[in-house]
């Protein structure tokens, strides 16, 4: 990923050098388990430690691995011109080199994933502080983009954090089960190699044994991963399509943080643009499009090909780092996020008393009229709220069917804004577990 997208703890953990110690201590671990088995001797396997403070040459590397056309040979064989040819000759013992590749990069993942679980739980943090802020602030809610009925800025925050809330337990299963790995040799038969060395990695690793696998670790782990990791894309993309809406010059009802000195357009001074949701929506596509390669890894042929490398070495990498920054910059814009309750008022108002107009409908039921009779004279009413701008109340107090029905007081108790938040604490202790 870009670095302007990027941020330098998540970055690191993709890096070449991060990889190659992963590599190391993968190798370093597996021969203190043979030696601990009696394999091969312990003082080759102390030996590969000597290396354990090196910082690896990536370009030696690169430069072995440009006549060798084999990554993890490369890496030996520079892994063995420091601890030396005769001592390092038992690393990878019985080893194939999709039994470092795939523990590596699921050493990464889970790595990765602990970051996102750490964003994931800062954003909540910020979409709950605002949501208590705003538990009472009134807005419309509105349904197909069109004005409906009244609900709470705090009650706009409080869905968005339920939904998160959901992301962070997705988050923490996909970790688990992408936490495996696999010294099983090759085809996965332990042939060559004790599968007491695949548990001791797995130890030291933070990592479980793969229950089975052939050469290579079951991508269909892989594949929930991603695609845990695009629904977080998806829930950010949802909350900053909220926040876009709201941003338009003819809602403003809430709008990012306009820092001094920040210009919103090159040709209008007076703009002041969604630019940071609208970079959310956009890096949200981006999360999402690994989930269909990470899918589609699942079949791979027999029992290994590496179809499925190329791919994961672009998504693994691009996807988490992309996720880590889009949480952290929607954190920063809810934290930020300026709010207009008078303006949330007056868009409501725009069309004075129509979104009340189910309340009416229900106590003409209530009182007799059927349905299909209480549907039309609030319709008619209603509609003329729609077509001049008047107000419903004052059109209902002069339809003589609708007084007749419900008489002067009913229609007036009938416009209680309140009416509509009164189950607000429900709500929100369902959501947040508070009294």
């Amino acid at each position: 990923m870009i670095p302007r997208y990027s941020r330098p703890e998540m970055v690191a953990i993709w890096s070449p050098e991060s990889k190659f110690r992963i590599w190391y201590e993968i190798e370093a671990h597996a021969c203190d388990a043979m030696a601990d088995i009696g394999v091969i001797p312990r003082e080759n396997a102390e030996a590969v430690w000597k290396a354990k403070d090196v910082e690896f040459d990536v370009a030696r590397i690169d430069e072995i691995e440009a006549v060798t056309k084999h990554d993890v040979i490369a890496f030996l064989t520079h892994l063995a011109e420091h601890v030396g040819s005769e001592e390092a000759r038992f690393v990878h013992q019985g080893m194939t080199s999709s039994d470092v590749l795939d523990t590596c990069f699921n050493v990464q993942l889970v790595r990765a994933a602990d970051i996102l679980i750490e964003d994931t739980k800062g954003l909540l943090a910020a979409l709950k502080r605002r949501a208590m802020e705003h538990k009472n602030t009134i807005r419309i809610g509105r349904s197909h983009g069109i004005h409906a009925e009244p609900t709470t800025m705090g009650l706009t925050f409080a869905r968005f954090y339920a939904e998160m809330d959901r992301n962070l337990a997705r988050l923490k299963v996909a970790r688990d089960e992408i936490a495996t790995g696999a010294i099983s040799g090759a085809v996965g038969t332990f042939a060559n190699i004790d599968p007491a060395v695949e548990e001791h990695v797995c130890a030291k690793l933070g990592l479980s044994p793969e229950p089975i696998s052939t050469q290579v670790i079951p991508r269909d782990r892989h594949a929930a991963f991603f695609a845990a990791l695009g629904v977080v894309g998806s829930s950010i993309e949802n909350i900053s399509t909220e926040i876009r809406h709201m941003q338009r010059t003819e809602v403003l009802e809430a709008a990012e943080f306009f820092s001094m000195g920040q210009k919103g357009s090159s040709a209008m001074p007076h703009k002041k643009n969604p630019v940071l949701t609208e970079n959310l929506t956009g890096l949200a596509r981006l999360i999402r499009m690994a989930v269909v390669p990470a899918m589609e890894n699942v079949a791979l042929w027999h029992e290994r090909d590496i179809s499925h490398s190329s791919v994961e070495r672009n998504i693994g990498p691009d996807t988490t780092i992309t996720l880590d920054f889009a949480l952290a910059r929607l954190t920063s814009v809810i934290e930020k996020l300026l709010v207009y309750p008078e303006n949330m008022l007056a868009n409501m108002n725009k069309f004075p008393g129509l979104v009340m107009s189910q309340r009416v409908l229900l106590a003409l039921t209530q009182a007799g009229t059927s349905r299909e009779d209480a549907y039309r004279l609030v319709q008619r009413n209603a509609l003329k709220v729609w077509e001049t701008g008047c107000d419903f109340k004052e059109e209902l107090l002069a339809d003589e069917e609708v007084v007749a029905a419900l008489g002067v007081d009913q229609i007036e108790a009938n416009f209680d804004l309140e009416y509509h938040t009164k189950h607000v604490d429900t709500i929100f202790r369902r959501v947040f577990g508070e009294s």
